[in-house]
């Protein structure tokens, strides 16, 4: 075994408390740009780049469909690291107007035994400004970026649209695409947002504001119908596309959680893919679907694409499985498609309705 081996990381960064190892590996990734040799080198290594799995969206090139998802990278440090760990994109935040501390620790749990997390963090940032400034640093950094938008834990429900308003004039000429965040359980009647009025304002104001694309993140704990309706509104007020699905609360999944914050990795798979294909059958061609939850390998990737996903995130089980997962999956998926006939990735996208 290499001294160097995922397994060998693995088993330093586990001896920490999560958090504590999130913020280890956060600073390894942080210094890769000023170590350009082992950047380039850790690019060659995971980044895989095929004319079959890349593709047109929101105007720009995805040489990949496996993105990070939103919640590694809150304060969008380490995106020039995110492709060395083989991701196609990125996503940034969740960036609040202010910066705020989150909840109280311990807020990160290992669930081990079902190779799932548990959170409770609250959108700790450092803020609107900070994420600016990292972004205006980025010269010469040609990526496909994602920025995940909320309103600070402080802000009430009835002037949250104001969060999201200043969140938006922000960042209007920066990254690839937004995505407004109402579906994380973290901050104290966040949910309650996930309102047909609440989404029909949120995306007249984004459409005033900036012609870039907006998405919606929904919570997985809706019930198929109630989800399908948020999205249609959603689509019909303006969104570009849904992405789902957010953390779980969940907590029969198993007998480790704890009886507060969200679940993610292995055990919200089946949950989140159910959810997602409900809402994919009903809205595949209309809008940019992406696929989040519990992904860890090439097949659970492309059923959720031939279910109608033009993009899957990955979060948690890059934390128990390492960057040769993220590898492996788009390998894989390339001589999946191949396998079906099809000559690239936008064939086999909704392949299941057709």
């Amino acid at each position: 075994m290499s001294l160097f081996s995922y397994k060998s990381v693995k088993k330093v960064l586990f001896s920490f408390e999560p958090e504590t190892a999130h913020t280890i590996a956060g600073l390894g990734l942080k210094s890769l740009p000023y170590a350009p040799t082992i950047l380039r080198f850790l690019k060659n290594r995971y980044f895989v780049e095929n004319s079959v799995i890349s593709q047109q969206l929101f105007g720009r090139e995805f040489k990949n469909p496996v993105g990070l998802g939103a919640g590694f990278d809150k304060n969008g440090e380490y995106i020039t690291a995110t492709p060395t760990l083989g991701f196609g994109f990125t996503e940034i935040g969740t960036v609040t107007p202010k910066p705020q501390s989150g909840n109280p620790k311990p807020r990160l749990f290992r669930l081990k035994n079902d190779r799932s997390l548990q959170n409770a963090m609250g959108f700790n940032n450092l803020g609107a400004d900070f994420m600016l400034k990292r972004l205006n640093g980025l010269y010469f950094f040609d990526y496909p970026i994602g920025i995940n938008i909320g309103k600070n834990k402080t802000t009430s429900e009835d002037k949250a649209i104001e969060d999201y308003k200043t969140l938006l004039e922000k960042f209007k000429d920066y990254g690839t695409y937004m995505v407004i965040n109402i579906s994380s359980p973290n901050t104290p009647n966040l949910r309650d947002l996930q309102n047909e009025k609440f989404i029909k304002e949120l995306f007249e104001v984004a459409k005033s504001i900036t012609k870039k694309p907006i998405l919606l993140k929904i919570a997985p704990d809706m019930t198929p119908n109630d989800a399908i309706n948020i999205c249609k509104v959603a689509v019909k007020a303006g969104a570009s596309g849904i992405i789902a699905t957010n953390t779980t609360i969940d907590y029969s999944l198993t007998n480790e959680a704890k009886d507060f914050g969200g679940i993610s990795g292995a055990l919200l798979r089946e949950k989140s893919f159910n959810l997602f294909k409900a809402i994919a059958k009903e809205l595949y061609g209309k809008t940019i679907l992406i696929s989040v939850g519990g992904i860890e390998d090439a097949k659970d990737a492309y059923r959720r694409i031939k279910a109608g996903a033009s993009l899957v995130q990955i979060y948690s089980m890059l934390i128990y499985n390492g960057p040769k997962m993220i590898k492996d999956i788009n390998l894989e998926l390339t001589e999946l498609i191949k396998a079906d006939g099809y000559k690239s990735i936008t064939e086999a996208i909704g392949a299941d309705y057709r």
